[in-house]
C-alpha cells in the first residue's frame, strides 16, 4: 500500500462524510462537495477516521489507493478551511477589479479583458493589483488561478505579467550589441 494511502483521513469537527456505494459525500461549515471513488479502491471506516486501500494488489490499485485519499483530505479541508491562491499584477497600468461574478483586468492590451468567475469561486481585490482567488474545491481554486494567469503570464525580461504571489520569475538578461 502506498505510504499516503496508509495514512488516515481523520474529520475536524463540523465536518460530516456520507458513504453511498463508492460516492463519497463530505459536508462541512462552508459547503458539500462530493467525488465518485475508483471501484478498485475500499473505504474503511474506523472511530472518527477513514482509510483507503487497494482492493487487489496491482499497483494502478495501490496508485489509485493513495490518489483518492488525497482527494477525500483535500475535500475535508476545503469544507473545513477552504482554499486560496494569491495572484500579483506587474507592469504599468496593471489592473484588476471585480463587479458581481466578473473579475476585469486591465493587462496592457487595447481592451480590457473580461472573465466570468465560475460558480463555487470567490475572488477579492484587496487592491488594483492584487486578486485573492478563494473557494472549497482546491482543483477549481487552481484552475480558475491558472486560467487568470493564462491571461498575460510573467514575460521573462521585464518580468510583466500576472504571477503567483510565491512565484519566483528568473529575469534574463537583454543581448548585448
Amino acid at each position: 500500500m502506498s505510504r499516503v494511502a496508509s495514512n488516515p483521513v481523520t474529520l475536524p469537527s463540523g465536518v460530516e462524510i456520507k458513504l453511498d456505494g463508492q460516492r463519497i459525500s463530505v459536508k462541512g461549515a462552508k459547503g458539500t462537495l462530493e467525488l465518485d471513488i475508483h471501484p478498485t479502491v475500499e473505504i474503511v471506516q474506523e472511530e472518527g477516521s477513514y482509510t483507503f486501500a487497494p482492493r487487489t494488489n496491482e499497483k494502478a490499485a495501490r496508485a489509485l489507493a493513495g490518489t483518492m485519499r488525497a482527494l477525500v483530505n483535500n475535500m475535508v479541508l476545503g469544507v473545513s478551511e477552504g482554499f486560496e491562491k494569491k495572484l500579483l499584477l506587474q507592469g504599468v497600468g496593471y489592473r484588476a477589479q471585480v463587479q458581481g461574478k466578473q473579475l476585469s483586468m486591465r493587462l496592457g492590451f487595447s481592451h480590457q479583458v473580461e472573465y466570468q468567475l465560475p460558480d463555487g469561486i470567490e475572488v477579492q481585490t484587496p487592491t488594483q493589483t492584487e486578486i485573492v482567488v478563494s473557494g472549497i474545491s482546491k482543483q477549481l481554486v487552481g484552475q480558475v488561478s491558472a486560467e487568470i494567469r493564462s491571461f498575460r503570464p510573467p514575460e521573462p525580461y521585464k518580468g510583466k505579467g500576472v504571477r503567483y504571489a510565491d512565484e519566483r520569475v528568473r529575469i534574463k538578461e537583454a543581448k548585448k550589441t
